[in-house]
């Protein structure tokens, strides 16, 4: 059997140690060959692959990003047919193709399977907002770079007595803002799900320098006011998506203009995507993909693997592309510790 592996849209750490888990996996359980696609969707459209073996795969556990390369899935639904993407697939002579990626990358691979081809599904996005799995790869290594950062800003906040506002990523959900916020003691946590009240941001920060004389925000890219929208420049990035803008600069600017505190803003951009995974997702990553071989070797096509409590499990593709977004449950959470 030849099995391909495939690193679809942004990079996160634990990429690479899924690859890692797929290949001895493989090994283990005989009878696969696996080849790794180059450079994502680009490459299975040109056929281009390279043999993974043990020795190709040898230290891959600690090492950030994708050794494979990738390119993200919204540019090649614009360029490039489905067609195109089953011909690369045919050209190398794959039996089966284990795609690791987001909810652009695992919706195309939910199309190429629902199109007759051997696809299993690996979740991987620091946003961990896809729905049908607890968490994803990358998802744990970016909170845990925020909440050192936040932590890192309490003792500067605190010293010159001003308001710090710390940006993470998080376009339509709010996970990394809200678990960081509230593991990093946050005063107010701003995401997408809860559009804010700008007077009422300003009544918690007053309320807050009562007590203590400086104020730590965390708030998701995407957050935005009631009766407005996210701060979005006019480019769009390489996912085909327009840049978000820095609300976390718009809000530095507002909270001065109205309250006269020292305002600083912090935003941790791609520092979240970056460095070594953390001991959560290298071992979730080598989980799912030991997982996906073995849905490989069912047969079990069509599947993404998840994580459900602390159980590996498998669930239909087409389900697992649907966004999932913070719960009330964790804004009630958070609320509590506002001010």
């Amino acid at each position: 059997m030849k099995l391909g592996v495939l690193t679809g849209g942004g990079d996160c750490p634990g990429l690479n140690a899924a690859i890692r888990a797929i290949v001895r996996a493989s090994i283990k359980f005989g009878d696969i060959d696996v080849v790794g696609i180059k450079n994502g969707w680009k490459g299975l459209v040109d056929a281009d692959a390279i043999p993974l073996d043990r020795d190709a795969v040898g230290g891959l556990l600690t090492k950030g990003g994708t050794v494979l390369g990738s390119t993200p899935s919204s540019v090649f639904k614009k360029e490039v047919s489905l067609g195109d993407l089953i011909s690369g697939y045919n050209k190398l002579e794959l039996n089966a193709l284990i795609i690791i990626g987001g909810d652009s990358t695992l919706n195309l691979a939910s199309k190429m399977s629902e199109e007759g081809l051997n696809v299993i599904g690996i979740p991987k996005t620091i946003d961990n907002d896809l729905e049908g799995t607890d968490r994803t790869i990358g998802f744990n290594t970016a909170l845990t770079v925020a909440v050192e950062a936040i932590d890192r800003v309490h003792t500067t906040a605190e010293s010159h007595h001003r308001v710090m506002i710390v940006e993470v990523m998080g376009r339509n959900a709010g996970w990394i803002a809200i678990m960081s916020g509230i593991a990093g003691g946050a005063d107010i946590i701003l995401i997408p799900e809860k559009p804010f009240n700008m007077d009422e941001v300003c009544k918690i920060i007053a309320k807050r320098h009562t007590i203590r004389d400086f104020t730590i925000m965390v708030v998701a890219e995407g957050a935005y006011e009631e009766g407005g929208k996210a701060s979005y420049n006019d480019e769009e990035d390489a996912f085909g998506y327009n840049t978000l803008g820095g609300v976390a600069n718009w809000l530095k600017k507002e909270i001065k203009n109205r309250m006269g505190y020292d305002t600083r803003s912090i935003i941790l951009g791609h520092t979240q995507r970056g460095g070594t995974p953390t001991v959560s997702d290298r071992i979730l990553a080598t989980r799912f993909g030991v997982k996906a071989v073995e849905l490989v070797k069912q047969s079990s096509y069509g599947s993404m693997v998840a994580l459900k409590g602390d159980e590996i499990v498998e669930i239909p593709l087409k389900d697992a592309v649907k966004n999932r977004r913070v719960d009330d449950y964790w804004y009630e959470i958070a609320n509590i510790f506002f001010g």
